[in-house]
């Protein structure tokens, strides 16, 4: 199998293109990075598969930073699509987000329409639905539509809430659910994609939901710190969610963003292959 990974120093990408590699020592595994026009240059024809994982995010959405969201994460995953297309891959994977729902508190279900409401989800439903343009008898297309993926080295909110839990002795007590995704849990998932070359919408997560409280506890216990969870707090926090100025930053940290668990589950794939706590504690080794 010849695998290119778009993305050459991105976490995502480099995560799991060592994973795969290290179970399919004989699988040729390219990086390629397409943060200029170099990229053009390279032989698509090599590879079977393409997996798609360059993108901008985590940066500011404001006014001046807006359209370089949809030029690099819409024209530019379309762009690499066509090209691999027209070279004669047969499989593209694109690495979307759960974003492409809304970003207020979320269940999503199978019945769930996609609402984005800011320039990184809308730019990744834009790709989509383009990419999925291209689709015919001999180049079929993957589209990702992962929850929160952390691991030790990652960047976004899991590195937030670690702060918090090393430097604060209180935290909230919440009881909500959260969808998250192991980065080793994420790479098994897209090594068994590969191998069964399989086209449509996923959407992989932990075996289990969290709440946010759960997950500070535990990092804070595998760091030797002990924080107390206040009910109090937690009350606090319901109210925040309906205060203008500070009601998105509360629903964001502890409102609920979850899909289904059915819809994760793919009889054929056993890729959720570490749990919960044991996935901290190898984030924070």
């Amino acid at each position: 199998m010849k695998l290119l990974i778009t993305g050459a120093g991105s976490y995502i990408g480099t995560k799991v293109a060592d994973y795969i590699q290290e179970r399919e020592p004989e699988w040729k595994i390219d990086r390629l990075d397409v943060q200029t026009d170099k990229w053009k240059k390279c032989d698509f024809s090599f590879y079977d598969s393409v997996f798609h994982v360059a993108g901008l995010a985590h940066r500011k959405i404001t006014p001046d930073i807006e359209p370089l969201y949809y030029m690099v994460n819409r024209d530019l995953a379309i762009e690499i699509a066509q090209t691999a297309k027209e070279s004669g891959v047969s499989h593209f994977i694109f690495m979307s987000s759960m974003s492409v729902y809304s970003d207020d508190d979320t269940y999503v279900d199978v019945h769930t329409p996609t609402n984005p409401d800011n320039a990184y989800g809308k730019s990744k439903l834009q790709a989509e639905d383009g990419i999925q343009k291209l689709v015919s008898e001999g180049f079929f297309v993957s589209i990702i539509r992962p929850p929160m993926i952390y691991g030790k080295g990652c960047k976004g909110n899991y590195n937030l809430l670690r702060k918090i839990a090393l430097k604060f002795p209180v935290f909230p007590k919440v009881n909500n659910k959260r969808s998250m995704l192991f980065i080793g849990n994420f790479a098994e998932f897209i090594h068994q994609l590969i191998l069964r070359r399989e086209p449509g919408v996923f959407y992989p997560q932990n075996a289990k939901l969290v709440n946010t409280t759960e997950w500070v506890k535990y990092i804070a216990e595998e760091n030797g710190k002990k924080v107390h969870m206040s009910s109090f707090l937690g009350w606090c926090t319901k109210i925040g969610m309906h205060v203008p100025g500070i009601k998105r930053y509360c629903i964001k940290a502890f409102g609920d963003s979850y899909y289904d668990l059915e819809m994760s589950v793919y009889h054929d794939m056993n890729y959720q292959v570490i749990g919960f706590r044991e996935s901290i504690k190898r984030t924070e080794q």
